[in-house]
């Protein structure tokens, strides 16, 4: 008997249905079944799943002699299930990897409960992703299992079939089935919900739910909306039949009902227009027949409820015109409200451009304005410690605030405070560029920070590589080059390419980085510290993984297994990951072992926090190096990123550490012991000697005595400085001595 039984209805599927397979047989959970139920097909699709039932014996074909439907097919599918748990899966839609063993584990955590709700995203053919909105409605925190009257707001997630997986037996018992027609599983979800006695939810993105840009069912015209009336006539009927149930969840399910019926009918694509006006008598009526009086709705309801209960398409329109006019009319005057803030701060800009630039000011700001970090927050410190009498400022939007030290003054972008400090303070410090409208004045510094040493190509090379330049505008670039007086770089490689991709008059001071001084300050009492913050177990070895940004892909994925990874490496290992700045969203993984740090307001921390780094592409590995601990490439698509992006250097030639190129090969770096082996001792040792000849936690310092103080010789005496990595043992360090 298979854990799983994995039901997937199959019609007009054939450009999805090899993804939907695959995706199943995929994953690293393998006890499991697929039950293909080709309901009588016309395209390919049938033969499709033929295939892999002929080369997969755990892939069963069912075919019906004629067309049934959605629910009718699944229904037959159940009828040969012999799995411990039954999930449903939509012939275009795909599993996520590793969801079959995330499930696994939260079924035994909580104890088998009769059914898990897990989370889903809408991948759109852009290859654009989206999180379900109500994913908070999953958490894990509280007690587990639960019936559905402790936790209600179960029910504001989609009521769909796909998003959970149900305990078989419970199902038999039950003697739950899918009705014919659209909107399916309405009548089987609210009853399979509501005769739980045990529920779970498992916050974690298990399914990938495709919206097709045509040919989605409800995209659909057609009269079979009218459907949704059947479906909500039998939900009422089973709470009628069910009469312990019916005074706890029939005014909820009223709601739901009415504004289901309201999107069915707002929805532009799914009604013909003479269809309309009927469509909305029989709402009508369904609203006076299950009617509960006194039955709350919230005000932003208000408006689709009255359309039901009225039932009047014209009242409704008119009324939809008046707030459409009335949103509009707020738009307008949002915008002209806007356009002369605008004006507004521009002109305070202008009349602050005239006041005099003031020595003992200083503003700060580090990609674009996330938060306190990188180069430019380890300078703000070093301004505050070195020169004293120099007030700082850092510019972060409102949400990062909380990042920032008491020492300096929080500036949101945008405001008269904002302007103002951009016209009057003397030194002006970033990792990125400041605002395309900064005026640089004479007796103003602006530092340039940078944010790494190159790997792959930056500023004027990506001329030649449009795939990474994406619409940049070269000639801003070097108007904003312009207005550098100093460069900032960590290396002699670092400093060849800075001044020829960015070519202007500025002084490069080659004092290392002032973000990898945390990495020589930092006592094991420290790292210790930070590792527990993180939840790091104790003796366990931390792995950071850090992969850099693909120009060459639309949509950025995880190109590891990492679930599988540490099923292979065993449970002495945990993984950290870090998603790159430019992403929107973590990667979908996650176990107790899989950490998502992407949101950790310092990278440097997580560095002290990680045993070994597992990179590809990322700067991050010069910045790691200084910590003397091991570092493995995972260069799996290296000819593809070096043809989109462009490289300095081959990376696989001279690395710094242990190369792997596939996810089997990482997984043998680590379980042979030769990623901290002496092999890769020796590659980590000359890639430092290379790479920071000048980090020993001074280079903030340095750059301020310099650029503030004025002293020159202190800066000078940097090129003396021999190579002095930190000597404190890895936090995490409990798999033997260091190579």
């Amino acid at each position: 008997m298979p854990r799983f039984s994995v039901i997937v209805p199959v019609y007009k599927v054939q450009a999805y249905l090899h993804a939907c397979l695959e995706s199943v047989l995929e994953q690293s959970c393998s006890d499991l079944e697929v039950i293909a139920v080709d309901d009588c097909s016309p395209d390919a699709s049938g033969a499709i799943a033929d295939e892999f039932a002929a080369r997969d014996k755990r892939v069963r074909t069912v075919r019906l002699p004629e067309n049934v439907g959605l629910g009718r097919a699944r229904n037959a599918g159940l009828e040969h299930a012999t799995g411990d748990y039954v999930l449903f899966l939509d012939s275009d839609d795909t599993l996520t990897p590793g969801a079959l063993q995330a499930i696994t584990d939260r079924i035994e955590e909580t104890g088998g409960p009769d059914v898990l709700v897990y989370d889903y995203a809408r991948t759109y053919w852009t290859g654009e992703a989206v999180r379900n909105q109500y994913a908070d409605r999953l958490t894990q925190d509280g007690p587990a299992p639960f019936a559905l009257a402790d936790r209600p707001e179960i029910l504001q997630l989609l009521m769909v079939v796909w998003n959970k997986a149900y305990r078989r037996a419970f199902i038999e018992e039950q003697g739950f089935a899918f009705p014919p027609g659209y909107y399916e599983d309405t009548p089987w979800t609210y009853p399979v919900l509501m005769s739980a006695r045990t529920i779970a939810t498992l916050d974690r993105v298990c399914v990938h739910y495709r919206q097709r840009r045509r040919g989605n069912i409800l995209g659909t015209t057609s009269h079979e909306h009218f459907d949704v009336f059947d479906q909500y006539d039998r939900v009422f009927a089973f709470l009628d039949a069910h009469p312990d149930l019916a005074d706890a969840w029939r005014p909820l399910l009223f709601r739901r009902m009415v504004e289901h019926f309201a999107t069915v009918f707002t929805n532009p694509d799914r009604l013909a227009r003479g269809a309309r006006p009927d469509f909305l008598r029989r709402a009508r009526a369904h609203y006076r027949r299950y009617r509960v009086p006194g039955a709350s709705v919230a005000a932003r309801d208000r408006l689709r409820h009255g359309l039901v209960r009225l039932g009047s398409h014209r009242t409704y329109r008119s009324l939809a015109a008046a707030m459409r006019l009335v949103r509009r009319v707020r738009g307008f005057t949002g915008r002209l409200r806007r356009t002369a803030r605008a004006a507004v701060l521009q002109a305070h800009y202008r009349v602050q451009l005239r006041l005099p630039v003031r020595a003992d000011r200083a503003v700060f700001s580090s990609y674009w304005g996330r938060g306190y970090g990188c180069n430019p927050g380890a300078l703000e410190a070093a301004f505050r410690a070195y020169a004293p009498h120099v007030a700082t400022a850092w510019i972060a939007g409102p949400e990062h605030h909380h990042t920032l030290p008491s020492g300096t003054r929080a500036l949101s972008p945008g405001t008269a405070a904002y302007w103002t400090a951009l016209a009057r303070s003397k030194y002006l410090v970033n990792n990125v560029d400041f605002d395309r409208r900064l005026v640089k004045r004479p007796g103003q510094v602006v530092i340039q920070t940078q944010h790494g040493t190159p790997l792959k190509k930056m500023g004027l090379d990506l001329q030649d590589h449009p795939a990474a330049a994406r619409g940049q505008d070269f000639d801003q670039l070097l108007r904003s080059v312009d207005t550098w007086d100093y460069v900032l770089s960590a290396n002699r490689h670092s400093t060849l390419v800075w001044e020829r991709v960015y070519p202007s008059a500025y002084t490069t001071l080659e004092y290392g980085y002032p973000r990898n001084d945390a990495f020589h300050r930092a006592s094991s009492r420290d790292m210790a510290r930070i590792r527990e913050s993180l939840g790091i177990p104790e003796g366990t070895t931390a792995i950071l993984y850090a992969p850099t940004h693909r120009d060459y892909r639309r949509t950025q994925r995880c190109a590891l297994d990492l679930e599988r990874v540490l099923r292979r490496l065993g449970t002495d290992f945990v993984v950290l990951t870090r998603a790159h700045p430019l992403h929107q969203t973590p990667f979908e993984q996650g176990t107790g072992r899989v950490v998502d740090v992407s949101g950790h307001p310092s990278v440097e921390s997580l560095c002290l926090a990680a045993d070994a780094l597992v990179t590809d592409y990322s700067s991050l590995m010069f910045d790691y190096a200084n910590l003397d601990r091991p570092i493995v490439i995972h260069a799996d698509d290296w000819e593809a990123y070096e043809a989109s992006r462009g490289t300095y250097f081959d990376l696989r030639t001279s690395p710094p550490g242990a190369v792997a190129r596939s996810e089997d090969e990482l997984i043998d770096i680590f379980a042979t012991g030769h990623w901290r082996g002496s092999r890769s001792a020796q590659l980590r040792a000359a890639f430092r000697e290379r790479f920071c000849p000048y980090d020993d936690g001074r280079a903030a310092e340095r750059v301020v005595r310099h650029v503030v103080l004025g002293e020159d010789e202190e800066a000078r005496s940097v090129r003396e400085v021999p190579l002095a990595g930190p000597r404190q043992e890895p936090a995490g360090e409990r798999v033997g001595p260091r190579a």
